[in-house]
């Protein structure tokens, strides 16, 4: 809806990842630079941590985009908590290699070797990329160490990124995966954008889809989405989305920090504010007069526009249904 009123070519806030909306903030550009130097080692793991919805898996799609595919063939595991040997038929799967349910590990090892072996007689080198990573087992990680152990003419057959959550990090660091982390070469930790990077950030998705400052933000509206949230791409998307919408409806074309702090708040409310943990309110101070009539007359502007906005949406449906009543007639 809001793409068409504001004459954009696409919805520039998908969250589906999408290497034409990558944007090359300071940390983004800097894991890009640790994965390829990992890349460059030819061997062991790179490992890549960050928030949820902080960007990692379109830093891979990025980088997928740059590599030479003649050269690279490259396997994907997303579902993570699965056992050891589950983990291996997911890898296996994820280069083409079929199998017969009941096999054993000892022939989905050879068929794995064999297939390294033909990727590389070919040129190719073998990229595994795991994510959620936060969530295997010892037993699985250990897997992925074993699969390292695999050599083609002396030199590793396949190489691993893993992607995870910040919780990874002290995983990674105890002593039960001492030897996988002894084969860690690059490691990069990916953090929030910082405001002025988020109003990039924002602009940029538009600009991609056409933007012509249709609508116009203004610049307290970009401080506005960066607190709202905490610089996290994800975040960003679908708040500004959110946005984008309430705008149409409202059929405005100036975004403004009120209308992105009232979308943040009904976000809230309809999808928690996943940020604190536990009974919240209990250890709330007490809210000084002034600020809490602030907050109620804040509280029924809102209302007052989410009024509005439902008449809107009613007479949308209301139009959209007598055009299509009108042209069954004809």
């Amino acid at each position: 809806m809001f793409d068409t009123f504001y004459k954009l070519s696409g919805q520039p806030f998908l969250l589906t990842p999408d290497t034409r909306f990558f944007f090359g903030s300071s940390g983004h550009s800097r894991a890009i630079a640790h994965l390829v130097y990992g890349l460059a080692q030819q061997e062991g793991f790179i490992v890549i941590t960050g928030e949820v919805g902080a960007g990692k898996t379109t830093l891979v799609e990025q980088l997928w985009a740059q590599l030479d595919r003649s050269t690279y063939v490259m396997a994907r595991v997303v579902t993570t908590q699965v056992s050891g040997d589950d983990l291996l038929r997911l890898a296996m799967a994820g280069f083409g290699l079929g199998e017969n349910p009941g096999t054993d590990k000892a022939t989905l090892l050879r068929r794995f070797e064999h297939m390294v072996r033909d990727q590389r007689r070919q040129g190719r080198r073998c990229l595994l990329v795991v994510d959620e990573v936060q969530n295997l087992s010892l037993a699985a990680l250990e897997e992925l160490r074993m699969l390292s152990n695999i050599t083609v003419d002396g030199r590793a057959s396949v190489q691993t990124i893993l992607l995870g959550q910040p919780q990874f990090r002290p995983i990674l660091a105890s002593r039960d995966v001492e030897q996988l982390r002894q084969r860690v070469l690059a490691s990069y930790h990916l953090g929030p954008l910082t405001e002025a990077e988020t109003r990039g950030y924002v602009q940029h998705r538009l600009r991609t889809v056409g933007w012509a400052d249709d609508p116009a933000w203004e610049d307290d509206a970009f401080a506005a989405v960066h607190r709202a949230t905490g610089g996290i791409p994800r975040r960003i998307n679908t708040l500004c989305a959110r946005v984008l919408l309430l705008g149409a409806l409202e059929e405005t074309h100036a975004i403004t920090a009120l209308m992105v702090e009232e979308t943040a708040e009904e976000l809230r409310r309809d999808l928690g504010d996943g940020q604190a943990g536990g009974d919240a309110s209990a250890a709330r101070p007490p809210v000084p007069a002034d600020a809490l009539a602030q907050r109620i007359e804040a509280l029924e502007a809102m209302a007052a526009r989410q009024d509005r906005v439902s008449r809107r949406i009613l007479q949308l449906l209301e139009d959209g249904l007598a055009g299509n009543t009108a042209g069954a007639q004809a």
